[in-house]
């Protein structure tokens, strides 16, 4: 990422797609050449691991850190595929333009996928197709069918509250599961399969018109999960496969008593033992499937806040340090380059620079947070940031720049962001102010979100942490697609040397 360039932050359920949720279908291909055609390089979104209403719809709280999310599957390429009709897809429910359904969409695509599986079972085990895809996603995907089954079959039950046989993996039980469950397990393999089949050829088709994906991995995975049920020896668990310790960071000036995530944490020695084996698995499979990877908390692979699971606050934690140097110079060794781009948002200490520095990653700048305090000493203030970054308006989590315009930044902040421009912004322009200020930073890189160009409030806002209702949910309508702000990132892009 050495060159100057931009790009668009838009999650795939946000897409204009025609089915109620964002998903891998003519609408993300019409993105990527609509991107393209205003000199883009990057699209950058959120993890597409499967989701669930359970935890919020969250895409960074998933029961698999390797498998498809079965929403994001499209209707309509299923049907060029030959494995449903145009007749079955034309019950689908009524979406809302600018909202996912997740509840409705999931019981639609659900019903889908099990009338192409009905359709398909009896020649999958022949199709040569099916039989590279499972070989070539061994490493996870008969463990993930088999979690998926077992979770469908104990409903409200976490695995460790499983049968003991289940829970502790008896090789006797799962070869009698694997029996009694074979068309259950083959389904879920048929709709991985499904999802990377689809997702390997929108890929093909962004990179062979010049445009690069840039993916999102969470660095913890939630504790119902295949990775934590097949690999217990990996985290710190009891006898009963409960977490004894989990992640967070510690209070500060946002809050006083913390964040407590709930993820259990690693165990860096078992993870060392095995030359850190499941963290290579898991970047390799990232890689194949993205060109840029957004690795989140970054800091955490330096030294991480653990707080004993008996606590219900972050208060008591922690800091243990992490064997990052070991992992990335083993991520070097046995994948070569490393496309990582570093979350190194927050209080960033010597550990986490050198470590970012020493494998050359480009870090992160939020601009938002650019013009509170001093600004000769923040960070975060355009004249501070340097070219092997990515510069973000905004991210997920944030406000919108309108949202934190009227909401966040308070009179400091708006003065400091009018001095520096030499003139005053107001409701109206602070969107554009942002994205000239952004074009015309040193960051090699710059990511918009999409409703910082069309200039949304807070009712466009994709998270807000530390609440549980009505995220993940906002979706770009076709009608926002066309926003004439468009045209003007396209201006900015080839004004300050971006277009590529």
């Amino acid at each position: 990422m050495n060159i100057r360039s931009s790009g668009i932050l838009l999650h795939i359920t946000s897409l204009p797609s025609r089915f109620g949720i964002g998903d891998l279908g003519p609408a993300a291909y019409d993105f990527a050449d609509f991107l393209r055609s205003h000199g883009q390089l990057y699209w950058q979104f959120l993890p597409t691991t499967p989701t669930t209403e359970v935890m919020g719809n969250s895409p960074y709280a998933s029961w698999s850190a390797f498998a498809g999310n079965p929403l994001l599957i499209s209707p309509e390429m299923m049907v060029e595929d030959g494995i449903i009709t145009w007749e079955e897809v034309r019950d689908a429910p009524q979406g809302h333009a600018s909202h996912v359904n997740y509840g409705a969409m999931g019981i639609y695509k659900a019903h889908l996928l099990r009338l192409a599986f009905a359709r398909r079972k009896k020649s999958l085990n022949a199709c040569p197709h099916f039989a590279e895809f499972k070989e070539n996603h061994a490493q996870w995907l008969r463990d993930y069918a088999r979690f998926v089954t077992i979770m469908d079959e104990h409903p409200g039950k976490i695995w460790s509250q499983w049968p003991d046989p289940l829970k502790h993996r008896d090789k006797d039980a799962l070869e009698q599961w694997d029996t009694e469950h074979s068309d259950a397990i083959m389904f879920e393999e048929f709709v991985q399969h499904i999802f990377f089949s689809q997702w390997k050829r929108l890929r093909a088709y962004c990179n062979r018109n010049g445009l690069y994906l840039i993916g999102d991995i969470p660095i913890y995975v939630t504790h119902h999960s295949a990775d934590v049920w097949t690999n217990p020896h990996l985290f710190k668990l009891d006898e009963n496969g409960n977490p004894t310790h989990v992640g967070g960071v510690p209070p500060d000036y946002f809050s006083a008593t913390g964040q407590r995530w709930g993820n259990p944490v690693f165990n860096w020695e078992a993870m060392q033992h095995e030359k850190f084996e499941w963290w290579v698995h898991r970047m390799r499979h990232n890689i194949i499937l993205m060109d840029k990877i957004r690795l989140d908390h970054f800091r955490g692979f330096a030294g991480y806040w653990e707080i004993p699971a008996s606590e219900t606050t972050a208060i008591n934690g922690k800091w243990v340090e992490a064997p990052g140097m070991e992992l990335f110079r083993t991520f070097t060794l046995r994948l070569g380059m490393l496309p990582i781009i570093a979350e190194d948002l927050g209080v960033i200490t010597a550990d986490v620079r050198e470590l970012k520095h020493q494998f050359n990653l480009p870090g992160m700048k939020i601009l938002q947070f650019g013009f509170g305090g001093d600004l000769s000493r923040n960070p975060d203030t355009p004249f501070h940031h340097e070219a092997n970054c990515v510069l973000y308006t905004g991210t997920h989590d944030n406000s919108t720049v309108k949202g934190w315009y009227v909401t966040e930044a308070g009179d400091h902040g708006r003065n400091n962001l009018h001095e520096f421009v030499g003139q005053c912004t107001d409701l109206d322009n602070v969107h554009l102010t942002f994205m000239r200020l952004a074009m015309q930073s040193v960051a090699n890189t710059v990511i918009f979100p999409v409703q910082d160009i069309i200039g949304l409030d807070n009712s466009g806002r994709m998270n807000t942490p530390s609440t549980a209702n009505g995220n993940w949910e906002w979706r770009m309508t076709k009608e926002q697609q066309q926003h004439p702000m468009f045209n003007r990132l396209a201006q900015l892009t080839g004004l300050f040397g971006r277009w590529t």
